[in-house]
């Protein structure tokens, strides 16, 4: 460097030099900071502002960090723990078997026949190429919606599905599985499809007692009667086995597994007779058949010394196997209703009249005004005079009006005891008895008999009763409930009421179930009899039954006789209101027998008669009670007190003829005085008889008719009953003789009731029973 360049660069340094020194100077005339005209920058040194920013994000998303994991661990944890569980696990289901239904006498009425669910994984369908899988999945699609009517496409779907199991077919019947396996061999598929062990409800008896025992859903939920009403236990509990399964889904060999039982359900011991209900069944279907019944009928048979249900029966009634099928009432209209209006008509199809629907009881319930009235001391059973019946009875309505309430008898009754009342069946009567009775006194009394209350009985969709409120009772609601009108309540619940009479005024809690059966340890629980209370004395009972059997030996009541017996009842017709006019009158008649030591009460409530017959209770009604006591009472081995006309000369009983030979058969019958009528194909010295009609056993008058049938012979002839009402003895013998069938007659007079049908077709030789009554006038 030169001088002149080392002049100029210490010239330029002391310049920069005097400029910083300046500058310092000026700085510190303000501050004792230094501050320099430019940014430091080095890439050694993070800035203050940023390392603060860093800092305070970082404890943030470690703030968030610590709240996420506690949030997983406290809050959610036990449910993410399931999660987990469920995702390495296998849990298969082990359905418990459902507890069956017995009638009293151990015949099965509902049971869970062995099917089986079909299954899939579509997981385990899988190929080496999409292609190939895409094809397998549609020839299984296909094969399985052909072997169990099912549409192509929701199954191809099910094949498709991402989810670990899919249901195919439940309730499959062994031959369909049969089919089933038989098409998976063919086809070599030995993976993902799975047969499980499954029940199906099945119902023996199809239609009988179906208002009571209800069914069951697709799942064997009970929906309807005793098999929803007592389906907690009927199910039982589920069981299990849990293994455990990898991230692929399939099961890991080797795994601990875990096996928990099912508890099956328990069986219902019903106290129901199926032999009982099978006779009232038969009537009823007649009686609402034969009398054009627009809206049905039921029945109630009881034991009254202990509640027990032994008989309930609707009528339409339905088959329990099939229940969404309309019965063949329902069918006439089924089609054109609404979706609605279908769903509606099916629940009043399986619904049971005898506890879900009221209805007003009528001069039925004479009998509790009569001993409410006997047990106060207000009135004596035979005092002469005690009422008068002009032919009917005026009262001030709430708006002061007269008005009139008639008797159902257009020629007045006149004077009166109250066993006359109650013989009569006397409206004015018991609108006077009401009167001295009072409301209170009578509302205390039905609050006794339990007409205010469900009577608890099992039975499912029970309703209870609709009374007025009583400071509401005027002049007319008081004469109008002595005589049973204008108030509702149930047929189980009137049952109940009369059973306490019949009782020695002893209240009993109506019982459905007797007994309940676990079923893996072969336990039984009893349901106890259960007594409510004492409601009126022994003594008032039976002056109450006593007249009760005068109503059927004297009153209104004869067509309930039965040759042989005591019976005792009460007649009922309750007219609707106009507001409800078109639901018809209820003719009803209610009976005891025998009238001391009572074993059964029965109620037959028919609704909106139209036949011919009228609709008054004693002429609707009577006779079907008479028809059904007349075959239940020798059932419970109720002595008659005379064999009645059977005891006869002109009756004999059937020998059993079969496995001899046709012709040795015929000259036994012949001997024994019947007619013989044969069918055979070949040689009657050397062809066995097959079968016979009538039955071996069977009692008829002499020359009655037996048919044979001879081996292999396939000929069997049938024959159309006749309607024999209104016929003589001897009119219905020589009608139905030219018609091949043989008669047994029940009491005298002219044919009342007979027990199969006008109209319906039967076996030649069958006896056809008919029950012979006095023409009656006076049967309301």
């Amino acid at each position: 460097m030169n001088d002149r360049n080392k002049r100029n660069t210490n010239k330029n340094m002391k310049t920069s030099k005097n400029q910083v020194s300046k500058k310092i100077r000026t700085t510190k005339d303000d501050s004792n900071v230094i501050k320099l005209k430019t940014d430091f920058d080095s890439s050694n040194l993070i800035k203050t502002k940023k390392l603060k920013t860093i800092l305070g994000v970082s404890i943030i998303i470690f703030i968030l960090l610590i709240g996420r994991i506690g949030f997983l661990q406290f809050v959610e944890g036990s449910s993410l723990e399931e999660q987990a569980y469920n995702q390495q696990t296998i849990n298969q289901i082990i359905s418990p078997k459902r507890g069956n239904i017995y009638d009293s006498t151990g015949k099965a009425l509902a049971i869970s026949a062995q099917v089986d669910t079909i299954t899939i994984n579509p997981a385990k369908f899988e190929k080496d190429t999409e292609e190939e899988t895409a094809k397998y999945k549609e020839t299984i699609a296909t094969g399985l919606s052909q072997i169990f009517s099912l549409d192509y496409q929701e199954t191809l779907d099910k094949l498709n599905s991402k989810s670990q199991v899919e249901t195919i077919a439940k309730k499959v019947e062994q031959d369909k599985v049969d089919e089933l396996k038989t098409w998976m061999e063919e086809n070599e598929i030995s993976v993902g499809i799975n047969i499980d062990e499954d029940t199906k409800r099945y119902y023996p008896y199809s239609t009988v007692a179906s208002a009571v025992i209800g069914f069951c859903g697709s799942d064997n939920q009970g929906l309807s009667g005793i098999e929803s009403k007592w389906d907690s236990v009927l199910t039982g509990t589920p069981g299990k086995i849990v293994s455990s399964q990898g991230s692929n889904q399939e099961e890991i060999p080797d795994a601990e597994e875990t096996y928990i039982a099912a508890e099956n359900g328990s069986d219902l011991t019903l106290t129901i007779d199926l032999n009982i209900q099978s006779i009232v069944e038969k009537y009823l279907k007649q009686a609402v058949e034969e009398n054009e019944c627009s809206r049905g009928g039921n029945v109630i048979a009881m034991d009254p010394s202990t509640g027990d249900i032994l008989a309930m029966a609707s009528y339409p009634d339905y088959d329990l196997n099939s229940p969404y099928t309309p019965n063949s009432t329902l069918a006439k209209t089924y089609d054109s209703l609404s979706n609605e209006e279908k769903n509606e008509a099916l629940y009043k199809m399986w619904s049971n009249k005898s506890v879900a629907e009221t209805y007003e009881p009528g001069s039925t319930f004479k009998i509790i005004t009569s001993a409410v009235a006997l047990e106060e001391n207000i009135t004596i059973t035979d005092k002469a005079g005690d009422f008068y019946c002009k032919g009917y009875e005026e009262f001030e309505d709430v708006n002061n009006q007269t008005i009139k309430i008639r008797c159902w008898r257009a020629n007045p009754h006149g004077s009166q005891t109250l066993r006359q009342a109650l013989m009569n069946s006397c409206n004015p009567a018991f609108m006077q008895l009401g009167k001295r009775i009072g409301a209170p006194t009578l509302y205390k009394y039905y609050e006794a008999f339990g007409l205010f209350d469900s009577t608890n009985s099992g039975l499912y969709g029970e309703q209870s009763s609709i009374f007025q409120k009583l400071e509401n009772v005027g002049p007319v609601e008081l004469a109008t409930m002595s005589f049973g009108q204008r108030l509702n309540i149930t047929p189980l619940q009137m049952i109940t009421a009369v059973s306490c009479v019949a009782n020695d005024g002893i209240l009993m809690q109506p019982r459905i179930v007797k007994s309940v059966t676990n079923t893996d340890t072969g336990a039984v629980t009893e349901t106890p009899v259960t007594q409510v209370r004492q409601v009126i004395s022994k003594e008032t009972a039976n002056e109450v039954k006593s007249m009760m059997e005068s109503v059927v030996t004297e009153g209104t009541g004869k067509h309930a006789a039965v040759t042989g017996y005591s019976i005792g009842g009460k007649t009922g017709t309750s007219e609707p209101t106009e507001a409800n006019a078109e639901e018809g009158y209820v003719a009803s008649y209610v009976a005891i027998s025998p009238v001391e030591d009572t074993k059964i009460v029965l109620l037959v409530t028919l609704y909106d008669p139209q036949g011919e017959n009228g609709y008054q209770g004693g002429q609707v009604a009577g006779p079907v009670v008479s028809q059904m006591l007349n075959e239940i009472l020798p059932y419970l081995g109720v002595v008659s007190s005379t064999t009645g006309d059977n005891s006869s000369s002109n009756y004999i009983t059937v020998p059993d003829v079969r496995n001899k030979t046709v012709a040795e058969a015929e000259k036994t019958l012949k001997d024994a005085g019947f007619k013989v009528k044969t069918y055979v194909n070949g040689d009657a010295n050397t062809i066995l008889v097959e079968d016979q009609n009538p039955k071996p056993g069977s009692s008829l008058p002499k020359n009655s008719l037996i048919i044979l049938y001879g081996e292999g012979s396939t000929t069997s002839t049938s024959v159309v009953v006749p309607d024999l009402k209104g016929m003589n003895a001897s009119q219905a013998t020589s009608t139905l003789q030219s018609k091949n069938l043989n008669i047994n007659i029940e009491g005298s007079g002219t044919v009342m009731a007979q027990d199969y049908m006008a109209n319906e077709q039967v076996p030649e030789g069958t006896i056809i029973k008919v029950t012979l009554k006095s023409t009656l006038t006076d049967a309301h």
